[in-house]
């Protein structure tokens, strides 16, 4: 029986669509092709274990699985859950007839729970634009997802619920995020406050006006000196972001797994630190 899910792959901070088709014959084989990498190959233990702890299991039949389009290399763990409810559903160990409307991506624990992955926002989009009615994924990534309007995101826990969600018979409620109203909530909410910075008159004023003309700064200084701490507060003096530049400093982090746990939005112009021995020691 062949079968087709949809997952979605991530290139820089945008998505394609990845078709995975299983199809069963007689015999005793496991193959898996269209480019995977060896995260993806990997998969099948994981797989295994997880449906045997749910009570399902991988037959001993010859599976074929190909990931399309065959020449996109497939990276990362994140293909465990659609590849499985592939196999699921072509050994027809369950049934569903809307696998169709879904995206269905999550890495599997051994024990059939799901991690989070990264790169959720530009899936959604990518789902979105393509038309899918809605995406599945591990609730941890749900709030992401749920930025983007007009399709449902369905958080689980673990693979069983999204087999029951799948049968019809467990209901999952869609995550949703009223994106305009958190954008605006948290939008003058800085961790760190320019105001804050005692002294250093010379050195603020130079800040202020880098801000307001949009020029570059270079601070020059030992350490301890306070060149870091007064960076820190500079996205407190600049303009707020629009919406649309959060969205994409918001699919930069997502696709660089660096967003919060159960984070949706970056209101805040982001602020990246070196490591503290960046800094040159001048011994006199």
């Amino acid at each position: 029986m062949l079968v087709k899910t949809y997952g979605s792959a991530v290139y820089g901070i945008h998505a394609t669509t990845i078709t995975i088709e299983v199809n069963v014959f007689p015999g005793v084989r496991f193959s898996l092709v269209g480019l995977p990498d060896n995260a993806v190959k990997e998969s099948q233990q994981r797989i295994d274990s997880a449906l045997r702890e749910v009570g399902y299991k991988i037959p001993g039949k010859k599976i074929i699985i190909n990931m399309a389009p065959a020449d996109i290399r497939k990276e990362g763990s994140a293909y465990d859950l659609p590849l499985a409810i592939g196999i699921l559903t072509a050994t027809e160990q369950i049934a569903c007839d809307k696998l169709e409307k879904f995206v269905i991506m999550g890495e599997l624990s051994l024990d059939g729970s799901l991690v989070p992955i990264k790169g959720v926002l530009p899936m959604a989009i990518q789902a979105r634009e393509e038309g899918f009615e809605g995406l599945i994924l591990p609730k941890a990534n749900a709030r992401e997802a749920a930025v983007v309007n007009k399709l449902k995101i369905y958080g689980a826990d673990n693979i069983s619920e999204v087999i029951g969600f799948l049968k019809g018979d467990v209901e999952i409620q869609p995550t949703e995020v009223d994106t305009r109203a958190e954008f605006y909530a948290h939008l003058n909410k800085f961790p760190h406050d320019f105001a804050d910075v005692k002294g250093q008159e010379n050195v603020k004023r130079a800040l202020e006006i880098a801000a307001a003309g949009g020029h570059n700064i270079i601070m020059i200084g030992p350490p301890g000196a306070g060149k870091t701490m007064l960076a820190k507060r500079i996205p407190g003096i600049l303009p707020p972001l629009s919406l649309q530049e959060a969205l994409e400093t918001t699919k930069i982090h997502s696709v660089a797994g660096t967003l919060e746990k159960d984070s949706s939005l970056i209101t805040q112009r982001p602020f990246r630190s070196p490591h503290h021995t960046i800094s040159d020691v001048v011994h006199g």
